[in-house]
């Protein structure tokens, strides 16, 4: 099994996020129905599980950890758009490939190029 991206939010919450598409499926399968996730509006993002009743705040950091290890921001290094949505709005059929899931309702959340460059300067010091 592979192990989950995590990432600590301002508030202390800490999120989860996929690795693999298998791992999406694992992350979403685990969530409760009341659970936000984000996911980029464009394939080839981490399933990213916030939790129950996050802060706008909470939600627009998550999104930005979401929006880093996207396709999105590694092909085009621009704004991304992420979707928010909640785990009881989705669904997967068995015909669906790994890491792909069926949302009925959903948010947009515009992830600007500048604060995922600082996230990157930050978590880079953070490791560093």
């Amino acid at each position: 099994m592979v192990k989950f991206r995590e990432y600590a939010l301002s508030s202390g919450r800490v999120v989860f996020g996929g690795r693999t598409a298998e791992n999406n499926d694992e992350l979403v399968f685990a969530a409760k129905p009341t659970d936000i996730l984000l996911h980029t509006a464009e394939p080839g993002s981490p399933f990213v599980n916030l939790g129950e009743n996050p802060t706008k705040q909470e939600v627009s950091e998550a999104a930005v950890f979401c929006a880093r290890y996207s396709q999105a921001w590694r092909d085009n290094k621009q704004d991304v758009m992420v979707n928010k949505f909640q785990k009881s709005d989705m669904n997967k059929s068995p015909k669906m490939k790994a890491g792909t899931w069926g949302v009925k309702k959903e948010e947009k959340v515009k992830v600007k190029k500048a604060d995922i460059l600082r996230f990157m300067e930050r978590t880079e010091e953070q490791n560093g």
